[in-house]
């Protein structure tokens, strides 16, 4: 038998045990494959004592228990599991189809095709068409987290395709805990791995370009012992709230932006009004400047029943606020509220407000109002976003800039500039020099007049994701080279005053 103690040694492992089993399919192969990988990774974990989110390592005793006990114990597991099923039921049906019926017509009601093909890796996910077969000849290449359930990596695929691989984390506190109580591993497994049942349902339910693209999954017995699942998604990059924060403003605006639509979309998604339940920075990714959700498992798409306004109170560490209790006996937006206000304290607090372009800052004090005490619905506010973006692509904001100030500099059109004597700015493109987006060469020379040190500045044609000129701004340089995307705009010198 093969042990692999690393995962460069665990393809090394794999391959050699390939060689020696000429008969094994696409499917076999994957599976084995995947039983290494994740076996090399909890290797890593231990080694390293990845202890995140206060997990601890248990080990799994093998525990005799009597007859009866193990009965009950079955039992109690199989309850349990059944649990788990009823809360992804709803999440098979159309959201019409869900609402004043119940649990017997909702199972009869059931897709149980796409039941299969969660459980078992029947057929293929509709996105990528990526099942057990696609995960062959993977490479691992680090773990990108670890919780109480799950275990997240990065793999590079046959072709060089990177993906990330969500599993169970079998050294996690739910594993732990499950097969503590009740002693028996392969269905703590099967118990835990609900959570990544519901997220692959979530994920084919709630498709937007802010949620994270879900590429296939293997699942059932081809997913390797016991019944493993793997979700495969596309590859992002964790958020970091510190980078984030010493970004461009139009960067940051942009996160902001996309969660709102996110949560605009959510209000109104298939499956109803969806709240998350568990709203942290951590719960999102970047994929090539754009934010995703990537953890659905927390996301409910419950109403919340209630009698009078006071069962329909929305409690914050520093504020509470109380909803209606509408006539249907369910409390009215409590979900998109509770969305909005988390989006107010974990994103829009510190990425929004700080250095705001002067003639956008009355906008956005507007949104930090009203997002701030709940005075505004997702509606509401998606389109004081989408003002903002417009101001802002346009130019509209910008009539404070006189257009007479490009008078005070001298074009040079197909050149660029070599020798640069650059000065740093904050925030700026560029971690070397001075590189700020424009509308136009006008707000660039309203922007180099009010830096002491700038004599010139150049228009590369490169552009951000707003269609914004990116400029770069120089204290002098040497000489001109041709340059056909570029222009260059040097300050006029003025003639120095004669005394009388």
């Amino acid at each position: 038998m093969c042990v692999c103690a690393s995962l460069s040694g665990c393809r090394t492992c794999s391959s050699a045990t390939r060689e020696n089993m000429p008969g094994m399919g696409n499917s076999l192969r994957a599976a084995a494959l995947l039983a290494f990988v994740v076996l090399s990774i909890l290797v890593s974990l231990l080694i390293s004592s990845v202890q995140q989110f206060g997990a601890r390592i248990s080990h799994f005793p093998n525990v005799t228990v009597a007859g009866d006990e193990f009965a009950s114990l079955r039992g109690s597991l199989i309850y349990q599991l059944n649990e788990r099923r009823k809360e992804i039921i709803p999440l098979l049906l159309p959201y019409e189809d869900v609402n004043g019926r119940d649990q017997a017509l909702l199972d009869t009601s059931l897709d149980y095709s796409l039941w299969n093909e969660i459980s078992h890796g029947s057929r293929k996910a509709h996105m990528d068409e990526m099942d057990c077969d696609s995960l062959v000849d993977m490479q691992a290449m680090e773990v990108l987290g670890s919780g109480y359930t799950k275990l997240v990596v990065k793999v590079n695929l046959a072709g060089g395709q990177p993906v990330a691989l969500k599993l169970v984390n079998e050294q996690g506190i739910d594993m732990g805990k499950c097969v503590e109580d009740f002693k028996d591993t392969k269905g703590c497994r099967e118990l835990v791995s609900y959570k990544l049942q519901k997220e692959i349902v979530l994920l084919q339910r709630l498709q937007h370009p802010n949620v994270i693209r879900l590429k296939g999954h293997c699942a059932g017995e081809r997913g390797g012992e016991g019944g493993r699942v793997t979700v495969i998604l596309e590859q992002g990059t964790p958020l970091q709230m510190i980078q984030l924060l010493q970004s461009p403003w139009e960067d940051r605006f942009r996160v902001c932006l996309d969660l709102v639509r996110l949560l605009h979309f959510l209000s109104q998604s298939p499956l109803g009004s969806v709240g998350l339940l568990d709203f942290q920075p951590r719960q999102f990714v970047t994929v090539s400047g754009a934010l995703k959700l990537t953890d659905l498992d927390d996301a409910s798409a419950e109403e919340t029943f209630c009698h009078t306004d006071a069962d329909c109170t929305l409690l914050f560490p520093h504020r509470n606020f109380t909803l209606p209790c509408s006539n249907r006996g369910v409390c009215e937006g409590l979900s998109e509220k509770r969305n909005i206000y988390n989006a107010y304290r974990y994103f829009f607090t510190y990425l929004l407000p700080h250095q705001a372009p002067p003639g956008l800052t009355h906008l956005v004090d507007h949104i930090m109002n009203s997002t701030g005490e709940l005075k505004t619905d997702i509606n509401q506010t998606l389109e004081a976003f989408e003002h903002i973006l417009l101001l802002y692509k346009s130019g509209l904001h910008l009539d404070n800039v006189p257009p007479s100030i490009i008078r005070d500099y001298t074009v040079m059109r197909g050149m660029g500039t070599s020798g640069n004597v650059e000065y740093r700015c904050w925030p700026s493109y560029s971690q070397q020099g001075c590189v700020l987006s424009v509308h136009s060469a006008r707000e660039a020379a309203y922007i180099c007049n009010s830096h002491s040190q700038c004599n010139s500045f150049t228009l590369t044609g490169q552009k951000t994701w707003t269609g914004r000129l990116l400029a770069s701004f120089k204290s002098s340089f040497s000489h001109l080279v041709p340059d056909g995307t570029s222009e260059v705009y040097v300050k006029r010198t003025k003639a120095p005053e004669t005394s009388v």
